[in-house]
């Protein structure tokens, strides 16, 4: 259940500035977090309500990249299809990952509540819509889901998808009724404060230059000041650097990109009229209204970095031709983030070597994942809590550094390409059989009225045929 690096409700630029603090002193810590995204900040809340001393260290700020520019969705499920997860590691062990992902939404809610988090602007349901017609896959996909990972889901049919959808880009859908959106950015500085207020130092414009793994006690080296911990944890995404290559290279960087409308008005809610978030099943558009009557849009995709502004046509082009009763919609504010993406489509969580731990990965995972990850590191470090292991057969792969990127760009141009064929094909297909019951039921029509028709009298056997006036005499 992929989820889009994508923006808030309310922009990128909604949280209250705060004095930054950064390391200036020396420090002994039993934890160290290199990375105050969500993963970073939630494994340390959870351990400092643990009663552990934990620093963050951040070489910007809090929440700058792909973990303040988030939609906000909050499901069960990682990147990789459940069936591809089944057969890599087995049905019992798939189904302790996904109860895992299903805590992880849970401690979401528990945490995005009005009274920790004023203004997180919670609403319920997601809806993940296909573009073609497959519905005796929906049919095997919510026994499975339903029967074997215990996940509450409902099928929708076409007639219902086109109800709350007003498209006929989109098929069959799946609703997850226990799924909500949250506002991110709000959600991802909260958890900062929180953690704060749980006794977590968070240091920012303070870049890791090195870490000497090796011992009991670890060695962090920041431009101004050293730091000492039993454990670090490294939870950066795709701007480790130097420092940290290992890891950062077995990251294939994807920038996605998003817009929010100017109010849309009453014309939106004749266009849409579901309330929760959307996506489609191949992972190229996601979005939901905010604020009641505007468009919060993700959909352009690229390997390489670009100013976000050059994608509000894109994402304009997209809404219209989705949904053409809109019109040409105005942009009100683009932007986008970097997340890091696995080559095998899992998150890397668990210990690299005896105090080492990492929590990475988290392109197309979504929410609930990164705050199971921090939750069950936590854990691990100070419980003991080996769950982490379930993530062993998913190990560091070398994301192919600029080649990568470059068959990582073609191979999404051709997905997005042979997903808009296929739809087009599903369409032609609908149109078609549309028209065939429409000629059915004209043939039908003219059978029924045939058959009231009353019988013509039948010649006797025996006597001539009254010749036609061109072949007989004149009348």
């Amino acid at each position: 259940m992929s989820e889009a690096s994508t923006s808030t409700t309310s922009g990128p630029d909604t949280a209250a500035p705060r004095e930054r603090l950064r390391l200036s002193f020396e420090m002994d810590v039993d934890i160290c977090v290199v990375g105050a995204g969500l993963a970073g900040l939630t494994v340390a809340l959870e351990a400092a309500r643990l009663g552990a001393s934990v620093a963050v260290l951040e070489g910007r700020h809090v929440g700058w990249n792909a973990s303040g520019h988030q939609l906000g969705t909050v499901m069960p499920g990682y990147g990789l299809p459940i069936g591809d997860l089944i057969a890599r590691v087995g049905f019992e062990d798939a189904r302790e990952l996904w109860a895992l992902s299903k805590n992880g939404a849970e401690y979401v809610r528990a945490t995005a509540s009005e009274e920790l988090i004023p203004g997180i602007a919670l609403s319920e349901g997601a809806l993940q819509v296909s573009n073609v017609d497959v519905g005796d896959q929906l049919i095997s996909r919510l026994q499975m889901l339903g029967e074997d990972f215990e996940t509450e889901v409902e099928g929708w049919q076409v007639d219902r998808v086109r109800a709350e959808l007003k498209t006929g880009r989109y098929f069959h859908g799946v609703y997850y009724p226990k799924a909500f959106q949250i506002d991110g950015r709000k959600y991802v500085h909260g958890l900062a404060e929180l953690a704060r207020h749980a006794g977590a130092r968070i240091f920012e414009d303070t870049p890791v230059v090195s870490i000497d793994s090796s011992g009991i006690r670890k060695r962090i080296v920041t431009p101004s000041a050293r730091l000492r911990a039993s454990h670090v944890v490294l939870a950066g995404n795709v701007h480790l650097g130097a420092t940290l290559r290992r890891l950062s290279e077995t990251l294939l960087p994807v920038w996605r990109y998003a817009a929010v409308t100017a109010p849309l008005g009453e014309r939106l809610a004749e266009a849409i009229t579901f309330t929760g978030s959307v996506s489609d099943a191949d992972g190229i558009d996601h979005f939901r209204i905010v604020d009641g009557d505007r468009l919060m849009w993700a959909s352009p995709e690229t390997t390489w970095t670009a100013r976000p502004e050059r994608f509000g046509g894109a994402i304009q082009r997209r809404i219209r031709r989705i949904f053409p009763q809109l019109g040409r919609v105005e942009i009100a504010e683009v932007w986008g983030g970097a997340v890091g993406e696995t080559v095998h489509g899992m998150p890397q969580i668990g210990q690299l070597r005896r105090g080492l731990w990492v929590t990475s990965g988290f392109g197309r995972q979504g929410l609930s994942t990164s705050a199971m990850a921090g939750q069950l590191i936590a854990r691990s470090i100070l419980w003991g809590d080996d769950r982490w292991r379930l993530f062993s057969p998913f190990e560091l792969v070398w994301a192919g550094g600029a080649t990568g990127r470059i068959a990582g760009y073609a191979i999404g141009m051709w997905g997005r390409g042979s997903s808009a064929a296929a739809g087009a094909l599903a369409r032609y297909r609908e149109r078609a059989r549309g028209q065939e019951r429409v000629r059915e039921a004209r043939r039908a029509a003219a059978n029924r009225q045939a058959g009231t028709r009353p019988p013509r009298p039948r010649q006797p056997p025996g006597r001539p045929l009254p010749a036609r006036a061109s072949e007989g005499e004149g009348v």
